[in-house]
């Protein structure tokens, strides 16, 4: 009898699913969009539901001929009419001073920026800042203004911005970057006016583009540099565990590279490819030229000569099959050059870097400052300086401007030409 009754309780209970699946599938294959049209001001408004939506959409034809659609955020038909007559004279009241009838937030603005500066740069007409201003607005002004309207920006939320920055940053930035951020912020407000979003004479407020002045990072004498090349040829043996070993063998490469080149560490060294590798000829005289994509756009850098012995012995560590730099040239070999012999890679270099210079005693400058990895290319620079390189063909080679270069290594100049000058 309990068999039984079980039996009969499942049956029951199929049933029962049966029956609200077919109602289910009912409501859904029944169930259509209702519409209806009204008439504001001899214009047709059409106002649908669709199915599972509790709101009235209004749709109507701008005096452009595009459609513009938006909710009326009514449930019932009776206010839906009233809520759409309001939204429509809304609109056509913005056209009759030059506003958009579609509102964007500064999100939205800003990838339209960035749209428009990118064109630019494709066509070959952009400037060089805009790499800086695309990079300052995805990077910080997105997260943090993304949602706001343009006109609810006030001077309470810049301050907000301010302080979320030093946090994001851990810093209070510099007079450049405030700079940076506050063109780039000024670019999407400017886009705001010209597209519509706001009057050409609303007031909004400005980033600060004051900052604490930029100072040099601390370089390396040619005495240092003897001392530190010195120093790794036995500190890459070094290390306690194999992944240590390893980092401090693709540290003593990886330095070397950026002394023997001027390239960014990081977002230009650390992506590069045997293939980037090539031979540049001036008679029967040849020079390794290096193909690298930067912040300010892709070039040719040439390279030091010694660098080719660097670039041997990673050939040799690796366990290439070539012989030497030649065949892997000739090859057009697509694999990373800084990376481990499995073909693994680090995502940065910073703290075997760091701990590089705390075993080499030489983690601080004559004037107390900490060198880091940015340091290998001021050095590059000073000593290219006291070379006698123009400051033009090193801006090139390094991937920057003339200005920049004068800024930061003006004051060098002439201590660097002392024996010239005396």
């Amino acid at each position: 009898m309990i068999a039984q009754s079980k039996i009969r309780n499942y049956n029951t209970s199929v049933q029962t699913l049966d029956a609200c699946a077919l109602n289910l599938n009912q409501f859904f294959s029944t169930k259509e969009s209702k519409s209806i049209n009204i008439t504001v001001d001899d214009q047709i408004l059409t106002l649908t539901k669709r199915p599972h939506s509790q709101y009235w959409q209004c749709r109507f034809k701008l005096p452009n001929g595009q459609w513009h659609q938006i909710t009326t955020g009514q449930v019932e038909i009776t206010e839906a009419k009233q809520q759409a007559a309001v939204v429509y004279h809304a609109v056509m009241a913005k056209l009759a001073v030059g506003l958009s009838a579609v509102e964007k937030n500064f999100g939205q603005l800003a990838i339209e920026e960035i749209a428009n500066m990118e064109r630019v740069n494709h066509a070959g007409s952009g400037k060089r800042t805009y790499r800086d201003y695309i990079f300052a607005i995805k990077k910080y002004l997105i997260p943090f203004f993304g949602r706001y309207d343009i006109k609810e920006i006030t001077q309470e939320i810049i301050a907000d911005f301010e302080s979320w920055r030093i946090s994001e940053m851990s810093k209070e930035p510099r007079a450049s970057t405030k700079r940076n951020h506050a063109s780039a912020f000024n670019r999407v407000i400017n886009h705001a006016r010209e597209s519509g979003q706001i009057f050409p004479h609303t007031s909004v407020p400005s980033l600060d583009a004051r900052g604490r002045a930029s100072q040099a990072r601390p370089a390396f004498t040619r005495q240092e540099i003897d001392q530190l090349l010195a120093f790794m040829e036995s500190w890459e043996q070094g290390g306690r565990m194999r992944q240590e070993k390893l980092m401090r063998r693709l540290c003593r490469v990886y330095v070397e590279f950026l002394l023997y080149t001027g390239i960014r560490h990081g977002t230009e060294a650390l992506p590069l490819r045997w293939r980037h590798l090539q031979w540049h000829w001036i008679g029967d005289k040849r020079y390794l030229r290096i193909w690298v994509s930067g912040k300010t756009g892709p070039r040719y850098l040439i390279a030091k000569h010694t660098a080719i012995d660097t670039l041997e012995r990673i050939i040799k560590w690796h366990g290439l099959t070539y012989d030497n730099l030649d065949a892997v040239i000739k090859n057009n070999l697509d694999k990373r050059i800084f990376c481990f012999p499995d073909g693994n890679h680090p995502y940065q270099m910073e703290g075997v870097f760091r701990n590089l210079m705390r075993d080499s005693g030489l983690k601080k400058d004559s004037s107390g400052l900490n060198r880091t990895l940015y340091s290998l290319r001021h050095t590059y620079a000073t000593f290219a300086l006291a070379d006698g390189i123009d400051i033009h063909t090193l801006a090139r080679q390094m991937g920057t401007s003339v200005g920049m270069i004068e800024r930061h290594y003006s004051k060098l100049t002439p201590m660097l030409s002392a024996e010239k000058l005396a």
